[in-house]
């Protein structure tokens, strides 16, 4: 995980409608960053919801939401309007900024062992330095947890 107070490295990535998106884009606003393992899954999907429930909250406090995995631009749109989710969505295929930011880990299920992203959210300030962050969140309770500490 990064270190909070580090600036946040810079990406480019496709988001759901396959336009390219740069964390440089929200210059000014505070960036909720969050990286999931997989779209539809059921806790991806309550995290997901949880977030586009609260966006308009989120927004009223000058926040917007991005949501990473590895899933494809394809995947992310149907994710989008299967659950109508207002939040820009982020294909990193190539795991480009997944490493980047440190949430590609060894991850262990039934005994084998695997790597994966581990879910993790990051608070980035208005001017790209990480002022929180916290890893292995629980997907239910991230949405309100990051309201708390806007």
């Amino acid at each position: 995980m990064l270190e909070i107070g580090t600036k946040a490295p810079e990406f480019s990535l496709p988001d759901q409608n396959g336009e390219m998106k740069s964390l440089s884009d929200y210059k000014g606003q505070k960036v909720i960053l969050y990286f999931y393992p997989k779209d539809m899954t059921s806790g991806c999907t309550k995290q997901a919801c949880g977030f586009g429930e609260m966006y308009p909250q989120f927004r009223e406090k000058g926040a917007v939401v991005l949501g990473v995995s590895k899933d494809s631009v394809a995947s992310h749109k149907k994710f989008e309007e299967k659950y109508g989710l207002p939040f820009t969505l982020l294909a990193d295929t190539e795991l480009e900024v997944i490493k980047a930011y440190d949430v590609w880990k060894e991850k262990k299920l039934y005994g084998k062992t695997s790597m994966g992203v581990v879910r993790t959210t990051y608070l980035i300030d208005e001017e790209g330095t990480i002022i929180k962050a916290f890893d292995k969140v629980k997907a239910a309770e991230n949405p309100a947890q990051m309201m708390g500490e806007l």
